[in-house]
């Protein structure tokens, strides 16, 4: 009995103990047998064992390996049955590029053949992932809830890119929602559609009717799509609206091993470049997926520019777009014309590689060229982009990059530029380009020839230029020549565009030769160094130095902003004598004394042009002339430019003081204000004023002269010592002492007059004396007129009119009338003398013979002196 017990208890440990280990062991036994229902070459891979908890099967994590590529992988599932089999997935993650790795088996048993039969299979079930993956379209993820039974199927998986809600009845499925963000920035793409499935899933459903409304950038309204299709032909069709033209038609065909698209137009009236054209696409062996199909076909781009129209065609394959490994032919040729711009292509190339990480390889003899008129001045005669061994990917550019550039402006003149480049990867701050370029031309208009030549790179978000070298042969503009400018780098210029501390710095230097002006006078070679320091080549301050020879330094600071220029410039004080240079030798001028300063604000926009405000500084100048010396200048002007416009005398008129000028009459005392506009108008004057000179012991005056002039400028006179004046002139053959006054009506504008009915007059006592000799010699050549040349020795003038008129070719006229009393041998007479003088002034100012004129009047219009009693019984006088 006790062999009995023992074996009863026996076998109810073991039918106790074989369920729990085999549980307990199941990640050994399961993938093993698994392995006979799943295909050849796959497996089942269980790092934990799974286990129970409240009627359900928990198994943390399951892998499905084709060979040694996992195909999926699933954590934390849990699967029940309550009332229908339940499939809950925490994570499901899938990689379509192991499917290859599954070997053709057709040993097994026949899969099923209809739709029916499939769903026939399906039990009830419920499955739930969170979160799917699929590889590489990650960014697709989202969660997957599916709802199966035999006669309904129902998909539903929302995720932040892509919204999918699909039903299946029968052979009818119906697309109630599908939305996918393609692009950033741009609004989601969404279907809705009903197809009717064929019988046997081995090809597209018998019939079909999807729309679909997308926007794109260029367009503010929606763009409707239709897709229809019947058995074995249909069309794709995207417009703006019901009745306009269709963007895009594209009839196509499917049998059982061609799709094809023929007789298909397009257009792209967007972006200012209209675009249309037609294409025709042909897919061989469509069945057996990308890796099995065949692809060619032809498309065609035709523009519209003021050149007439181009054609360019784009030739397809044949060859096959794969997931792991791309081999289709392309080929670009044609020309596209745009305004008055030609471009030419020729571009064979293939595109190889992954469909999702495709590269695209220009092949021997590619090359992209242009001509035309960029703007309505500039010509270019040919630009070349040689493209043979460049490959473009996903990440970026790579390869040599070449330009070749030959323009012309026919005022400007002509410019020939070379770029060449090594590009490693190379996308807008990601990867790396070096280049390096140089070029030479010619500048009509100050008849220079000019070079450019340089090195630099693009590294990820960082831009640096390592050397630059630009400038002229000589810059010549009327008579002024600069020689040899020259801007060079001092610092590399880097820009570094990273969004959270970008920066631009760097430093050049302008370089020039001696520059010469004018009758001679010359700046010395010149100097202006400055640096750069901002964020970017659009927000940057700078600031530097400018050095010419003795001259400076000049100091500038300043800011643009991308759209304006401004800065600040301030000259410290400096000698006058530092000049010197500017001064042409022809003028025989020294700089002896005096000091400079100045300050200046200025902007420059587009649209605005130049602009300039600050003021000018001269102290206690002095300057030195064979014949003069000019002592004492003070000199402050307050200015703003714009417009081409000056406005002088902004804060204050322009002030001018000038202690005293020495020469044959020394001046002194100079004082001069000017407020207004230069070029002026009749709404902006110019206007100088309180204009005041000491000289010859009076004063001459000018209380205001106006541009454009109204009324003459009244220059006004006032005791200037007639002495003093002969002196000055120094004419041998008589003196003259005593004041004079007078007011010279002055014009600039006049058509004919400098000075009109001006006049001079003595305010006090005059006094005449005839050199003897003089008298002498006009007595011994003309006995007729000696008697009244005698009266004239010594005359007293008590009263003088003399009215002047100068017109604008310097002709002068003198009408005087003089009253006075001649005293000779103790004898009084009075005389009265009418004279009138027409001479040159500019030749008079040249020889200053006033004297010798005087002389051949006299001479000629001297008359002896009528008699004259003073008292009746007396003797009488001569007079005239």
């Amino acid at each position: 009995m006790k062999g009995k017990y023992k074996a009863i208890i026996a076998l109810v440990l073991i039918l106790i103990l074989l369920p729990l280990a085999l549980l307990l062991t199941v990640a050994s036994w399961l993938p093993t047998l698994a392995g006979v229902w799943l295909p050849q070459g796959t497996r089942i891979a269980l790092e934990k064992s799974p286990r129970l908890s409240r009627g359900a099967v928990i198994i943390p994590d399951l892998r499905y390996l084709a060979g040694d590529c996992e195909l999926a992988s699933l954590k934390d599932a849990t699967l029940s049955h309550p009332s229908r089999w339940r499939l809950h997935v925490n994570e499901l993650n899938i990689n379509p590029d192991c499917i290859s790795k599954i070997p053709v088996d057709n040993s097994g048993p026949a899969a099923p053949r209809t739709l029916a039969e499939w769903q026939s299979l399906l039990p009830r079930t419920l499955l739930t992932i969170d979160k799917v993956n699929v590889t590489p379209w990650q960014q697709f993820a989202g969660g997957l809830r599916v709802s199966l039974t035999p006669t309904q199927q129902e998909v539903h998986y929302s995720g932040p890119l892509l919204t999918v809600d699909a039903k299946l009845k029968g052979q009818s499925l119906e697309l109630e929602q599908f939305k996918v963000r393609a692009f950033e920035g741009m609004e989601p793409v969404e279907l809705v559609g009903k197809f009717t499935l064929p019988l046997v899933p081995n090809g597209l459903p018998d019939q079909g009717y999807v729309t679909s409304t997308l926007r794109i950038p260029q367009e503010p309204e929606l763009i409707h799509a239709v897709l229809d299709w019947h058995e074995e032909q249909g069309s794709l069709t995207l417009r703006k609206s019901d009745d306009s033209e269709p963007l895009a038609m594209l009839p196509w065909t499917i049998s059982s091993s061609i799709f094809e698209i023929n007789g298909g137009q397009w257009q792209w009236p967007y972006e200012g470049v209209p675009l249309r054209g037609g294409v025709a696409l042909r897919v061989d062996n469509w069945q057996q997926g990308l890796d099995g199909a065949t692809l060619s076909g032809r498309m065609n781009v035709v523009t519209q520019g003021q050149a007439g129209k181009g054609n360019a065609v784009l030739n397809i394959g044949p060859g096959k777009l794969s997931l792991t490994n791309s081999a289709l032919p392309l080929q670009l040729t044609g020309e596209a014309k745009q305004d008055a711009l030609v471009f030419y292509a020729v571009l064979p190339g293939e595109l190889s590689g992954a469909l999702t990480n495709p590269q695209l390889l220009f092949r021997p003899g590619a090359l992209l060229r242009s001509r035309g008129r960029v703007i309505d001045s500039l010509d270019i005669d040919e630009i070349r982009w040689p493209l043979a061994g460049v490959r473009l990917t996903a990440q970026g550019v790579d390869g040599r990059l070449q330009a070749i550039i030959r323009a012309h402006e026919n005022e400007m003149g002509s410019v020939v530029l070379h770029l060449d480049g090594k590009a490693d990867n190379f996308l807008p701050d990601a990867g790396l380009w070096q280049w390096h370029y140089w070029g030479r031309g010619g500048f009509k208009p100050m008849n220079a020839r000019w070079d450019v030549s340089g090195k630099g790179e693009w590294r990820d978000n960082l831009i640096e230029l390592t050397s630059l070298s630009t400038g002229f042969d000589k810059l010549q503009y009327g008579t002024m020549q600069m020689n040899a400018p020259r801007l060079v780098l001092e610092k590399p210029v880097r820009w570094a565009r990273d969004e959270a501390h970008p920066s631009f710095t760097g430093a050049l230097s302008l370089d020039a030769g001696s520059t010469t002006f004018t009758g001679g006078s010359t700046l010395p070679a010149s100097t202006l160094k400055f640096s750069v320091d901002g964020e970017d080549p659009s927000s940057f301050q700078f600031k530097g130095d400018l050095h010419a020879g003795a001259i400076g330094p000049v100091r500038v600071i300043g800011r643009w902003d991308g759209e304006r220029l401004r800065g600040n410039a301030w000259w410290p004080e400096q000698a006058l004598m530092v000049f010197q240079p500017l001064v042409p030798p022809d003028w025989k001028l020294d700089l002896k004394e005096g000091s400079l300063y100045a300050q200046v604000a200025f902007s420059a926009a587009s649209g605005q042009g130049f602009e300039a405000g600050g003021h000018g500084v001269v102290k206690k100048g002095s300057v030195w002339l064979p014949d003069n010396q000019i002592n004492g200048v003070d000199f402050v002007m307050p200015f703003r430019f714009s417009d081409a416009t000056w406005h002088l005398g902004t804060r204050g008129p322009v002030t001018l003081r000038i202690g005293e000028v020495k020469n044959q009459v020394t001046a002194q005392n100079i004082t001069a204000d000017l407020e207004g506009w230069y070029p002026w108008s009749e709404d902006r004057p110019l206007i100088l004023s309180d204009v005041s000179v000491d000289i010859l012991g009076g004063k001459i005056l000018m209380q205001q002269l106006r541009m454009p002039q109204r009324d003459a400028a009244l220059l006004r006179l006032q005791n200037i010592s007639s002495s003093q004046l002969v002196s000055a002139v120094n004419p041998k053959q008589f003196t003259l002492s005593g004041p004079i006054s007078g007011a010279l009506p002055l014009w600039l504008n006049h058509p004919q007059w400098i000075i009109k009915d001006g006049w001079l007059t003595n305010p006090g006592a005059l006094t005449f004396r005839m050199d003897k000799d003089m008298a002498d010699a006009i007595v011994a050549n003309n006995m007729a007129a000696g008697a009244a040349i005698n009266w004239l020795r010594y005359m007293e003038i008590s009263r003088s009119w003399t009215k002047i008129n100068l017109d604008n070719l310097g002709e002068v006229t003198m009408s005087a009338s003089v009253t006075g009393i001649s005293h000779v041998e103790d004898k009084k007479n009075t005389v009265h003398l009418n004279y009138t003088h027409q001479e040159n002034l500019f030749t008079l100012w040249r020889s200053l013979r006033f004297g010798d004129n005087l002389q051949t009047w006299l001479e000629e219009n001297a008359a002896i002196p009528r008699a004259r009693c003073q008292k009746p019984g007396e003797a009488c006088e001569d007079t005239q």
